[in-house]
């Protein structure tokens, strides 16, 4: 069974440090195969940590929903390119250089990956997480939405 498959939960998750590093928030949308959808905002508690950290710390939330849902495929959408590259191999295998101070971190999301039947994160451009980004930021307090460019509305020469 892929993760892309009709049975597979998708979430796009997003995760924020204010400043960076500073605390940390992550909000995330999870949408089931039948449509149903839970969103997810978190501020940390007190935990500080960079923006990669709150990146991360967001998957993980994610993933111990979608467990907790009873989920066995998902794909994770995330807008962090170290984190999606650091999962891309669940065994943490292959030439990425390990972010040291999140090394645990890092295989504790491995687990929690290894945890689905079938279990995907994947980079996809922030304009296309506006929703999760949202969620991130309104853990944090902040309530403006964070101006992102599409691709689409840039000029070309500049």
């Amino acid at each position: 069974m892929s993760a892309a498959g009709p049975t597979a939960w998708r979430a796009w998750c997003d995760g924020s440090a204010l400043p960076n590093p500073g605390r940390m928030g992550w909000g995330a949308v999870l949408v089931g195969p039948a449509g149903e959808r839970h969103t997810l905002s978190d501020a940390g508690g007190a935990a500080t940590g960079c923006n990669n950290e709150a990146e991360l710390r967001g998957v993980m939330a994610v993933l111990a929903a979608l467990g907790a849902l009873g989920a066995r495929a998902v794909v994770v959408h995330c807008d962090n390119s170290v984190v999606v590259t650091q999962l891309g191999s669940v065994a943490g295998g292959g030439t990425v250089k390990p972010v040291a101070r999140l090394a645990a971190l890092f295989e504790e999301a491995r687990l929690l990956l290894r945890s689905f039947d079938d279990a995907r994160v994947v980079w996809i451009p922030a304009h296309r997480n506006v929703e999760a980004d949202a969620l991130a930021r309104a853990a944090l307090g902040l309530t403006a939405p964070r101006r992102v460019a599409s691709p689409r509305g840039r000029r070309k020469g500049r």
